[in-house]
């Protein structure tokens, strides 16, 4: 089958071409130059994109792909979690043009989309997915923080989630308090490989914990009061580098600590990462450490599925598809706090 889908939580617009597991195109239009000047998304800036691209990211979809309209055999979109009005924007374009081909149209919850990210390639899903689970699974974004236990296809359940700041959340606010552009993750992240990450002992939140919870809005705070105590280190660009591969040292311990533990307290061999942190290099350096110890298996989302776009959107719309889920009523609606159970 031939699947449309489109992702607009946030501030991308991605539409993406699927069939057979592959996706055929993914076409992403990033809005980060749009919002720099905010430092952060501006909602109603983002709508207004969505409404503004659409249609030509659509176009380019299916031009990639050597796919006309009529082939299409479903839509699907995402229908949450996300802002509000930018959810309305991909989901109702998308429930509009199944209903005008008359084909089944599918929402699709966001997270649960992540959870299969780490399985696309150039090879069809279905080669290799199956015998990876069970998993635990890592999604860790700018708005999200979270461990899923993978049972089966289709079959999860939310082990743990972040009690306040998500850790891409964390890595954006500290690079604000350096002083850093926005998007701040990546740049702290490019600064942190030059640096010493066991310059500045920062705290580790619920490291110890026994729950599969995260909590990052301390070791913000941590970050703010320690620049107030030490504004000249701002001043000095290695010390500056320290602080990043300092800061990153703790977010990432905390992260992959409480993956590999949850995996082996529930007795499963494989761990996989997505989401938009999953870029971070020493997040993945560093899981793919621990899964050596461990002796399990991991699998990291490419760099390129690991922030928001419609191809895992339309992947995991085909694998509900083919277990005969049922489409999405015509008159559905987004759910913006729609949360993975």
């Amino acid at each position: 089958m031939t699947i449309l889908a489109v992702e607009t939580s946030c501030d991308e617009t991605s539409v993406a071409i699927v069939r057979e597991g592959r996706i055929l195109a993914n076409i992403v239009s990033s809005q980060i130059q749009l919002h720099a000047e905010y430092g952060g998304v501006v909602p109603e800036l983002a709508t207004r994109e969505h409404l503004r691209n659409w249609l030509p990211v659509s176009r380019a979809a299916l031009r990639e792909a050597r796919v006309d309209i009529p082939e299409l055999d479903a839509v699907a979109a995402t229908q949450g979690p996300g802002l509000p009005n930018a959810l309305m924007i991909g989901f109702k374009a998308g429930q509009g043009l199944a209903f005008a081909l008359r084909k089944p149209f599918l929402g699709i919850q966001h997270h649960e989309a992540h959870l299969y990210s780490p399985w696309v390639s150039g090879d069809p899903l279905a080669a290799d997915f199956s015998q990876f689970i069970p998993n635990v699974s890592l999604i860790v974004s700018g708005g999200h923080t979270m461990l899923v236990h993978v049972r089966a296809e289709l079959d999860h359940r939310l082990l743990g989630s972040t009690l306040d700041d998500a850790a891409g959340e964390c890595f954006d606010k500290v690079a604000r308090l350096i002083g850093l552009p926005y998007p701040g993750g990546p740049e702290l992240d490019r600064l942190a490989e030059q640096g010493n990450p066991r310059a500045f002992d920062f705290p580790r939140p619920l490291l110890k914990d026994p729950s599969d919870d995260f909590s990052f809005a301390g070791l913000k705070t941590s970050v703010r009061y320690f620049l107030q105590k030490n504004p000249a280190l701002l001043s000095d660009r290695q010390r500056v580098r320290d602080l990043c591969a300092s800061v990153q040292a703790a977010i990432v311990d905390v992260l992959v600590t409480k993956t590999t533990r949850a995996a082996r307290r529930i007795g499963v061999n494989c761990i996989t990462a997505s989401g938009g942190v999953t870029r971070n290099r020493e997040l993945r350096k560093e899981l793919a450490a621990a899964s050596e110890r461990e002796g399990s298996v991991l699998r990291l989302a490419d760099k390129n599925l690991c922030t928001d776009n419609a191809g895992m959107i339309g992947i995991l719309a085909e694998r509900k598809l083919l277990q005969h889920a049922q489409p999405t009523p015509v008159d559905a609606d987004i759910e913006p706090s729609w949360r993975l159970s």
